[in-house]
């Protein structure tokens, strides 16, 4: 029998012990035995504070994005090994595609991060205060990575995804991980570790794997630490409660599966391209993965009077489901992912029948195609329907995590909110509809009590993800029984992987800190035009101060004439009482054209490719005629650009094969008594030297 190994300490080592066996959830067949007897817990976290911290903590974020992207291409190559073991779990082609290349896409995505992250190993977080009336003393924030490590317990449902969803954020941060996967799929989640560890993108200690029980990890977690949790809200809050956690304020992040809700719109009929979205949306939700997933659909919301139509839909679409092996090229829906699990969603079932009618299915019997229903962990859709939904609590307190959903009426969009929020908190809820004003009732009333939602409808339903797909950029979590985390959201969910640090200081020696370049900071001046440096030549705080130049009437006339901007303020024979104007004024962006021509430096070839944008343009003060006009021309920020990557030669473009970086610019718009009249950050793209 095959014992899966555990990744600790840089070296594979199997439990000691029995350890608990672990079977095929379609066949019945025992596949491996998982076991973490004899391990060290509180070595396994030292070696990740000493060993893969470090070594996390002295990359970039660039580095360590291209490491997440490098990574996600080796497992790309695996695909076939992953999907082979996935059937064992119960799961289709379809289930095995979200679990596997839906977490590799999280590698993508996070890798992607970088781009809005500097090539340092910290950032700025948020905007920059002057705390001065002379302007020598300002403070800002910064973000840099814990000293810990993240422990990161998942659930059963998406052994791939699960892991690979949280450790891309992690990583990226700066923070190793140590993984443990829940037993019963382990065995997945450790093929892919091994590929992982194969590959050597990974710096050692970044990545632990634990394959069975936690043992007293917890109890060696320190305030350096993050702890993610996903499974039941139950077992989330006995863990949230371990001694270590409380006494050294170790933050702890929690996904509880939730009651999340569908509702159908007032005004949603039988026939309309809505009514049928919404059927197809809580078949799926119902069956993908069996019904095992923290953001499914198990309460249905409809209008009251559509209750009867709505289960008669529900109740033909459902009956077309084929149900049996995987790997069957009929079947539709596999099987829960073991016996324990379906005897839990059992037990669960039984409690909400005290108040609800069961009106489709059966949790005795199934029919399978192609596998033995006895032998693998199959059930049946289970629909359930109440009609007393405000004084049932059972639908909105017990969750069966399988295929098992309750079809509740609601007598008008405030009762559907009403009865939204008392799920006490959600990951996900979703409306159907084509009515805006209902979907923004709905939305601003509800929002209080769920991490996401969904406004479904003809437009969007082709190309929408899903109630039940959460996405890496942006927020998964949500309040309350949910468990009040946020695993994912782009630089949100980064963020939890770092400390942020409010700094105070001068603005030049905060600029030398932060790696960006701070208002009032002082200028270096090297004699050299910038836009004649190389990207990796060019120091932040570089500055040119320009020639002056008079701006004149002729020049905001010929500006009108040629944009066809005659906006009145710009016209010299306006009558300017009652406007914020004393006379005719410039064309904000006239100025910025001017400035233009007095800080770049066109007559010879040199390193700057092409301008690349404006960010933060602003006009501060009226320019009239006869005014002089200056530039302070500052290197805010340098962020390296990865060299497009062209595997066919007819994908070439031209400048593909140009090493390059774009530069942000402070360009300060100056008048004759040295008062800034405008501010703009430009972006050049530059190349470099080699």
């Amino acid at each position: 029998m095959n014992r899966l190994q555990n990744y600790v300490t840089g070296r594979w080592i199997p439990g000691e012990g029995e350890g608990q066996l672990l079977f095929n959830a379609v066949t019945g067949e025992p596949v491996a035995i998982a076991g973490t007897g004899g391990l060290d817990f509180k070595a396994i976290l030292d070696y990740a504070r000493r060993t893969g911290n470090p070594a996390l903590r002295k990359m970039t974020f660039h580095q360590r994005g291209n490491r997440l992207k490098a990574l996600a291409l080796h497992l790309r190559k695996h695909l076939d090994k992953f999907y082979a073991l996935s059937y064992q779990t119960g799961a289709t082609r379809a289930d095995s595609w979200v679990d596997i290349e839906g977490g590799i896409g999280n590698l993508f995505a996070n890798a992607s991060l970088r781009r809005k992250l500097p090539d340092d190993v910290l950032c700025v977080d948020g905007e920059s205060h002057n705390l001065s009336r002379e302007n020598s003393f300002m403070g800002t924030h910064i973000l840099v990575p814990k000293e810990g490590v993240a422990i990161h317990i998942n659930a059963f449902n998406f052994p791939v995804w699960g892991m690979l969803e949280k450790i891309a954020v992690n990583l990226l941060a700066g923070m190793p991980a140590i993984v443990k996967p829940a037993t019963v799929t382990s065995y997945l989640t450790e093929a892919v570790v091994k590929e992982i560890i194969n590959s050597g993108i990974l710096p050692e200690g970044a990545l632990q794997l634990i394959c069975g029980s936690a043992g007293d990890i917890l109890d060696h977690a320190e305030s350096q630490d993050v702890i993610t949790f996903t499974g039941s809200a139950a077992t989330g809050l006995k863990l949230k409660k371990t001694p270590a956690i409380l006494e050294n304020n170790v933050p702890f992040t929690m996904e509880a599966d939730s009651l999340n809700c569908i509702v159908l719109g007032e005004q949603v009929n039988p026939g309309d391209p809505e009514w049928d979205i919404f059927i197809k949306e809580i078949r799926r939700e119902m069956t993908l993965k069996a019904g095992q997933r923290c953001t499914g659909v198990r309460r249905i919301f409809v209008p009251e009077q559509q209750l009867d139509a709505v289960q008669q839909s529900l109740t033909k679409a459902l009956a077309q489901t084929v149900i049996g092996d995987p790997l069957h090229p009929e079947v539709r829906m596999g099987s829960l992912a073991g016996l324990t699990q379906r005897r839990e969603v059992k037990e669960q079932l039984e409690k909400l029948l005290v108040s609800c009618e069961l009106v489709y299915g059966s949790p005795d019997t199934v029919t399978v195609t192609g596998a033995d229903a006895e032998k693998g962990a199959f059930m049946s859709p289970l629909l359930l329907r109440n009609e007393n939904p405000h004084t049932s609590e059972e639908p909105h307190t017990i969750e069966a995590f399988g295929p098992v959903s309750t079809l509740m009426p609601y007598r008008d969009l405030e009762d559907a909110i009403c009865l939204s929020k008392k799920g006490k908190g959600s990951l996900v809820s979703t409306i159907v509809t084509a009515d805006p004003k209902e979907a923004r009732a709905y939305v601003a009333g509800a929002a209080s009590h769920h991490g996401r939602i969904l406004i479904l409808n003809q437009e969007c339903a082709k190309e929408s993800t899903g109630h039940g797909s959460p996405l890496p950029l942006l927020v998964h979590g949500g309040p309350g029984r949910a468990g009040g985390g946020e695993e994912m959201g782009g630089l949100r969910g980064v963020k939890h992987y770092m400390q942020r640090t409010a700094i105070q200081g001068s603005p030049t020696l905060l600029t030398a800190v932060t790696g960006v370049y701070q208002p009032h900071a002082k200028g270096i001046n090297t004699g050299v035009h910038p836009f004649k440096k190389y990207f990796e030549e060019l120091q932040i705080g570089e500055q040119l101060l320009t020639e002056k130049r008079i701006i004149t009437a002729d020049d905001i006339d010929r500006f009108a004439a040629l944009t066809g901007d005659h906006f009145y303020a710009h016209i010299k024979t306006t009558d300017f009482s009652g406007t914020m104007f004393e006379q005719q004024v410039a064309h904000g962006y006239l100025i910025m054209s001017l400035a233009a021509g007095l800080f770049v430096d066109s007559y010879t070839k040199n390193p700057v490719l092409l301008n690349y944008g404006i960010d933060e343009l602003r006009f501060t003060k009226p320019v009239y005629p006869g005014a002089e006009l200056q530039i302070r021309f500052t290197c805010k920020e340098k962020l390296p650009v990865d060299k497009r990557v062209v595997e066919k030669p007819e994908d070439f473009k031209r400048g593909d094969d140009i090493d390059k970086g774009i530069v942000k610019w402070l360009v300060e718009f100056l008048d004759g008594t040295g008062e800034i009249t405008g501010v703009a950050t430009i972006l050049t793209m530059v190349a470099r030297k080699g």
